[in-house]
């Protein structure tokens, strides 16, 4: 009779644990129906998604150099025991040249991954904008995992090379379509700067913990163990992606609105404006991270440790500068360009400052500096893109988000070849001048933007028509519906920044009593 009172005590227990689990399944499906708790989860998906690819994009750094040249050595070993017959100046002159030949093969697999996200992103975009954001996220992710896991394996050069222009394809699709959500999610000006001010402190943290992260494990677990826990992660996120979102669930899309071509956007002058400074503003970047280390090495005699740990300290000033301009955004929404502009002087001055620099805890000044101002343009500039096209253009946001990293991309698809070219021919010095006097030029070209926020976004219009809060993209459809049955409002097709008498600069004319028909629809 004990027994079977144990055993009837056991089998209440376990039903009261599995009706508990049950009902904290309930809450957490019904948490995950409800929409703000839905947009903080796809925050922590596309942060997670935008860390790994930063992260991807600079653990290499210390991983490949060491592992060419290994590769290199196993090579050309029966060489070098033919090269001993012959005299030694013909052999330092070899030795030379198949350095020269390493350095070049690094440079251009750096390059690979920018210059084929700069050649697929024009298509992303306007695949992103017909599909939405959640699909092209997902492909995204599943070639970065693929990609990974092709780097982990890789054992020649070559196959290296696939897997960095994979990275590329894969940062073209998850990059741009996480943005672009965020944007489209997060309506209102001052959230919209906090969660992209988020999305920004992650990808400043993947790019700049990447290389000591890779280093320590490439170090004392070998070259496949970084690349294998990357794309864990990568694979659990694109898991929650599936099961939180759900990309593939039933859904309207003949509806969809037509977003700006991404053409028109490029010829938009106060969009060309906000490219042109996110390219400028990351070349001291994109420039340095090739260069600095050699420089440090032979200027300053740094140890290999120093030269690991040259960018890491520039990540709290990044944080700090996302924060700062956040509050002040949320604070002074018509000074974005003004934030910019200043974050383009400090660069332009930090940048100018490097190669005075003869110790290694003098050099991190300069280099904050840099992160700080970077991070002041691009939390400023980045919202202004959103906001251009919802007053200018339809409220979709993928190929202005494109464009945004076409500009990333120019960047950094030159550094790694064009920026050892200049040192070479010119030296560190004038390179450096060099990007410090073009920020500095370029800053003034930001007052251009300063009429920008006096007018309305469309989304305000967008909530006077709508009963309930917008959810983002797919708001527009009924917007536009309810557009057709009142007559008198003006689309966002063709809004225009104006002045206060109403005087478009780049226009010349009155654009406030301009009329316009709503966005083609598939």
């Amino acid at each position: 009779m004990e027994a079977d009172g144990g055993s009837s005590g056991l089998a209440k227990s376990a039903a009261v644990k599995l009706s508990e689990m049950g009902q904290r399944t309930k809450q957490f499906g019904t948490a995950m129906k409800d929409p703000h708790q839905q947009r903080r989860i796809m925050l922590v998906i596309v942060c997670v998604a935008l860390l790994l690819d930063n992260m991807l994009y600079m653990v290499i750094v210390p991983i490949i150099p060491d592992y060419l040249a290994d590769l290199e050595i196993e090579q050309s070993e029966h060489i070098h025991i033919a090269m001993h017959l012959n005299s030694s100046v013909n052999s330092t002159s070899q030795d030379k040249s198949n350095k020269d030949n390493l350095d070049v093969q690094i440079g251009v697999l750096f390059a690979s991954k920018a210059i084929l996200q700069l050649l697929v992103n024009p298509l992303s975009g306007t695949f992103i904008d017909r599909v939405g954001y959640d699909i092209p996220l997902l492909i995204g992710l599943t070639v970065m995992f693929v990609s990974t896991c092709i780097f982990a394996f890789a054992e020649n050069y070559s196959t290296l090379f696939v897997a960095r222009s994979l990275q590329g394809l894969g940062s073209a699709f998850a990059d741009t379509s996480g943005i672009a959500m965020i944007a489209d999610k997060y309506t209102e000006e001052s959230e919209r700067s906090k969660a992209l001010g988020v999305a920004l402190a992650f990808i400043s943290f993947g790019s700049l913990v990447a290389p000591p992260f890779g280093g320590v494990l490439y170090e004392f677990a070998g070259k496949r163990v970084p690349f294998l826990v990357l794309a864990s992660v990568c694979l659990a996120d694109g898991v929650l992606l599936l099961t939180v979102i759900k990309p593939f669930s039933n859904r309207t899309r003949e509806n969809m609105p037509v977003g700006t071509p991404i053409y028109r956007l490029m010829i938009d002058p106060y969009i060309a404006v906000v490219a042109g400074a996110l390219t400028v503003c990351n070349i001291p970047l994109a420039f340095l991270e090739p260069t600095i280390a050699n420089w440090m090495e032979t200027t300053m005699h740094s140890s290999k440790w120093e030269m690991g740990l040259t960018w890491l300290p520039a990540f709290f000033p990044h944080v700090l500068g996302v924060y700062i301009t956040v509050k002040l955004a949320a604070q002074h929404p018509n000074l974005q360009w003004f934030y910019g502009a200043v974050g383009m002087v400090i660069i332009g001055a930090s940048s100018c400052t490097v190669p005075a620099c003869k110790t290694f805890g003098q050099l991190i000044a300069p280099l904050c500096g840099i992160c700080f101002g970077i991070a002041l343009v691009d939390t400023a500039l980045l919202p202004t893109l959103a906001f251009l096209v919802d007053v200018r253009h339809v409220s979709v946001y993928g190929s202005v988000y494109a464009i945004a990293d076409i500009s990333y991309s120019v960047a950094y698809a030159m550094g790694p070849i064009v920026a050892g070219q200049i040192v070479h021919n010119l030296g560190f010095v004038q390179l450096n001048l060099g990007m410090g006097l073009v920020n500095v030029l370029y800053a003034p070209a930001l007052l251009l933007l300063r009429n920008v926020c006096q007018m309305k976004p469309s989304h305000s219009e967008r909530d006077n028509l709508l009963e309930e809060a917008p959810q983002g993209l797919y708001d527009t459809i009924r917007m536009e519906e309810r557009k057709g049955k009142k007559k008198g409002y003006s689309s966002a097709e063709n809004c225009l920044p104006v002045d206060e008498n109403g005087f478009d600069p780049f226009r010349g004319q009155r654009s406030l009593s301009e009329e316009s028909s709503g966005p083609e629809y598939t």
